[in-house]
């Protein structure tokens, strides 16, 4: 494009906002050039890693934790350009489930640094300094659930049963799976990790299910098939991301955990207290973003 072309663009995006161009390009002229490190704020980035313990595989453990939340950052970028207020076409949720898929595959190869990154004598050591922090406190995974599906699919079976459907968002929250995971079912008590992450994050949690119902990923692919849009290419990738998420990630963290809590038949606690076999596994919790894309035998054998 020819400098004078540039110049007039120029002038015009200013003139638009009632501010004079030539200040801005005076302004080109002290600029400092943009450097990578700048760019992507990496020192910032590596001084978010503070051990609690000396031992080395910790850092390990921050940063792999660390990867995956940033992980989850780009997956919900992608979900809310295709959730709420927004009705993509069937191209465009085409484009950003694949989007969402390569991230989900990301998180779950990467779980390999997990398993045969760390020393499990040191994992084993330096966890006991974590409690009661868990990655069950990850809000992200939280949100992603709620942009993905209706809520009614995030209950437990009492909730399905005792809740209508259009029951307000709440009340259906007093139901919400994960719940189950850090609660004393003889008691009903919750453990200290559930009560700080309900704390903190559950009155947003419930601003966003209130603001995107009627809307989520779920809602959106079904007012495709109700217009005959739903076509196989996107059916396929929204059975593939539910594959994904909801059972490949939970398993490969089970084997994960598996490993470090109970390969020698110890069956130890996890940090947060739950009971995490029956938490991670998937036929447990039977968890399907798009409940209407599986058939009924497919759900028999959800995970098995």
């Amino acid at each position: 494009m020819p400098t004078e072309t540039i110049l007039s663009a120029l002038r015009d995006k200013y003139g638009h906002l009632h501010q004079d161009a030539d200040v801005y390009l005076k302004g080109l002229l002290h600029a400092k050039p943009i450097t990578y490190w700048d760019y992507v704020e990496v020192d910032a980035l590596l001084s978010l890693q503070h051990p609690r313990t000396d031992f080395a595989d910790e850092y390990v453990f921050i940063v792999y934790h660390q990867i995956t939340e940033l992980s989850l950052r780009l997956l919900l970028h992608e979900l809310e350009q295709v959730t709420g207020t927004n009705q993509p076409t069937e191209q465009q949720m085409i484009t950003k489930v694949k989007r969402v898929n390569r991230y989900t595959e990301l998180l779950i190869n990467s779980f390999d640094i997990m398993r045969e990154g760390m020393s499990y004598d040191d994992y084993n050591e330096f966890r006991h300094a974590l409690t009661p922090a868990s990655g069950f406190q990850s809000a992200q995974f939280r949100l992603a659930e709620i942009r993905c599906t209706r809520l009614v699919n995030l209950l437990t079976r009492t909730g399905k049963q005792n809740l209508p459907e259009d029951a307000p968002v709440s009340d259906q929250f007093d139901y919400i799976y994960w719940k189950m995971a850090g609660t004393d079912h003889a008691t009903g008590q919750q453990s200290l990790t559930m009560r700080l992450f309900i704390e903190k994050y559950q009155p947003s949690f419930i601003q966003l299910a209130t603001q995107i119902r009627g809307s989520t990923l779920e809602e959106q692919a079904l007012r495709l098939e109700k217009a005959g849009q739903l076509g196989t290419e996107l059916r396929e990738l929204l059975r593939r991301f539910d594959q994904l998420f909801n059972i490949e990630w939970p398993l490969v963290h089970l084997r994960t955990a598996e490993y470090y809590l109970d390969s020698k038949g110890e069956n130890k606690a996890a940090t947060g207290g739950s009971e995490w076999k029956k938490y991670l596994h998937p036929q447990y919790q039977q968890r399907r973003f798009f409940p209407t894309l599986w058939s009924e035998e497919e759900k028999a054998n959800w995970a098995k």
